[in-house]
């Protein structure tokens, strides 16, 4: 799905220059347009449909935006607020043109009462998890997102834990996944789209930034987790989603979904003993266990008998969170 977007403004250099950007950058999103006079805004309105307008506060009442979905005043510091409606959306002029997609992205999901993309998935999903805590889950999920990375794939990381470890790991000052969770509990809006508008990339991984407080995450249905994961594996190549010890609504949903599933444990005793219970239910494991593969991180082995997929991972003597994941994923995860 493309969003057609149409730029107004008398500013003509600035109009060529965020056309052109949006048009290298960005077309399997936006098809965008320009036009820099008054009369010539209208004539595009009348001849097409356009989602999104962004034009300058002089036009705004001067042209009829009714058929326009999203119509948004580009403004600057020297506009005072009497030149544009309170009520009308805007989004700042002269700032980096990848901000101003995003926030064409994330305004115009709010608006957007289509969800595509959920008839079928598009990234290889892969869930880890672990039955026992502080046995490095989140680190081996990274070092595996990070592995896919490097060989130039798409990959989406998805922190679904009860307590997110995101900012030990990445820059977490862009806006929350509480955003996406309101939208999923009011089941309105584009999921995907916002997803797409919201989501910060570092060291090839994109993901999404902590959630605003710990309730946040614990109120998402299984519906409303159904939807996010389908939503962000239409985003990418691989979707790694990092799951909480518990095995509840949420570890069951990904289970379901994912195509891979990492299971990890450490040389720790009390990690061993839950693995073992863990392996013991029938009625769980049997129905995972063709698509598991067993982790044995920090230099751990196993006491107990395992015949399936295994990976060692050694353990990496440092207090750096994001050095530790990156060691891991050189060659760890090789087949």
């Amino acid at each position: 799905m493309k969003i057609n977007v149409l730029v107004a403004t008398v500013d003509f250099m600035y109009a060529r220059l965020l056309s052109d950007n949006i048009s290298e950058y960005h077309p399997d999103i936006i098809e965008i347009s320009d036009c820099n006079a008054l009369e010539s805004l209208r004539e595009a309105i009348s001849k097409r449909k356009y989602d999104v307008v962004l034009t300058d506060p002089a036009f705004i009442g001067n042209a009829d935006l009714k058929p326009v979905k999203l119509p948004l005043v580009l403004w600057h510091e020297n506009e005072t607020a009497e030149d544009i409606p309170a009520e009308q959306g805007r989004i700042r002029k002269y700032q980096r043109v990848s901000s101003i997609v995003a926030a064409i992205l994330e305004l115009y999901a709010k608006v957007s009462k289509n969800r595509p993309g959920f008839e079928s998935k598009y990234a290889n999903i892969t869930a880890v998890w672990s039955p026992a805590g502080g046995v490095g889950k989140s680190t081996v999920a990274l070092a595996y997102a990070a592995a896919n990375a490097s060989e130039e794939k798409n990959v989406f990381y998805l922190n679904l834990e009860d307590f997110s470890g995101m900012p030990g790991y990445f820059k977490d000052n862009g806006k929350s996944i509480s955003t996406v969770f309101e939208m999923l509990d009011n089941h309105d809006g584009n999921i995907k789209m916002l997803i797409q508008g919201i989501c910060c990339n570092e060291s090839g991984i994109t993901y999404l930034c902590s959630p605003d407080n710990f309730d946040d995450m614990c109120i998402l249905s299984s519906e409303n987790i159904n939807d996010l994961i389908v939503s962000c594996a239409g985003l990418a190549d691989e979707l790694v989603i990092d799951l909480s010890s518990s095995y509840d609504a949420r570890t069951r949903m990904a289970f379901e979904h994912a195509d891979k599933i990492l299971i990890v444990t450490d040389h720790a005793a009390p990690a061993g003993v839950k693995l073992a219970q863990f392996t013991s239910q029938n009625d769980v494991f049997e129905n995972i266990k063709d698509k598991t593969v067993l982790v044995a991180n920090k230099g751990g082995s196993l006491n107990e008998p395992y015949t399936g997929s295994m990976i060692f991972l050694p353990f990496i003597h440092s207090n750096n969170a994001e050095e530790i994941f990156k060691t891991l994923s050189v060659n760890s995860f090789d087949s």
